[in-house]
């Protein structure tokens, strides 16, 4: 089958760049999937967008060759092994609080006998080229999601699931959690309580052998995590990256407007 190239480019050393998709549409998909990404994840959690749009958007990212992925809604078999049938390379789950938990996403991510996924590849088997059945166990990437105060009281033996692939840190649940609401939700965090809990996050995963992933607002910020030694680095989403280009070409048009009237302005006093 065709390999899964974020593995390969972390066997290389290389250090990688996720895209996000919040928006249920496939052009949208598309467009991001032409941007040099080495993945993009489909956020069926809290993107705009169900399992029929992800569909869709698997299609449509088939052609750049990126690596897609799928934030699933929860630890819930059917929609795992789901998407995983429709294309997808990869599942990062949200709320992963135990070991038990990541046990479970591993088991519904691979055949037996490292799993119980029920075998019916009804797209993937077609996309991801031939010996799927026999390969997809070692190409499949299995994420378990840390951001809350649980999750990180636990990670060491999360990161220690047999068969785990990676963690993922969700920053603003992991906020919300470990400070019970004190600091508000956001990217980027750079409080030493947090900035600590994020170290420890991912010297578990160094620890246990796994991949670390996390979701970043600024590519300063996603550069600084790789730095660190992160594997994976999201650098904010489709819906942030459409309004601040929007917001930016407004500004920008507004501003020379304004310019081009006081010029104007100017050169009618003189006369």
């Amino acid at each position: 089958m065709i390999p899964n190239g974020l593995k390969r480019k972390w066997t290389d050393g290389h250090g990688t760049i996720n895209g996000w998709l919040s928006i249920g549409n496939a052009f949208s998909a598309e467009i991001m999937g032409q941007q040099g990404y080495d993945s993009i994840t489909i956020d069926i959690q809290h993107g705009f967008l169900d399992y029929g749009d992800a569909r869709s958007m698997l299609q449509a990212l088939r052609a750049s060759g990126v690596t897609p992925m799928t934030r699933v809604p929860w630890l819930e078999p059917g929609i795992i092994m789901k998407v995983l049938d429709a294309g997808a390379y990869g599942v990062i789950c949200p709320m992963i609080n135990t070991a038990e938990q990541a046990a479970a996403l591993v088991d519904c991510m691979r055949y037996p006998p490292l799993g119980n996924r029920s075998f019916g590849p009804t797209r993937v088997n077609f996309t991801a080229g031939s010996d799927y059945a026999s390969e997809a166990n070692d190409n499949m990437l299995a994420f378990a999601m840390i951001e809350t105060a649980e999750g990180v009281e636990n990670v060491e033996a999360i990161c220690a699931t047999a068969g785990l692939d990676g963690i993922y840190v969700g920053p603003s649940d992991l906020t919300l959690g470990v400070t019970r609401g004190r600091l508000a939700p956001g990217f980027d965090r750079e409080e030493p309580e947090m900035i600590e809990v994020i170290r420890k996050i991912l010297r578990a995963a160094k620890t246990a052998g796994i991949r670390a992933g996390i979701h970043c607002g600024t590519p300063a910020y996603a550069a600084r995590m790789i730095g660190w030694g992160f594997n994976m680095t999201t650098i904010s989403g489709d819906t942030r990256l459409l309004a601040a280009a929007a917001a930016a070409s407004i500004d920008e048009a507004r501003r020379l407007i304004e310019q081009t009237r006081h010029e104007r302005e100017g050169g009618e006093g003189e006369c």
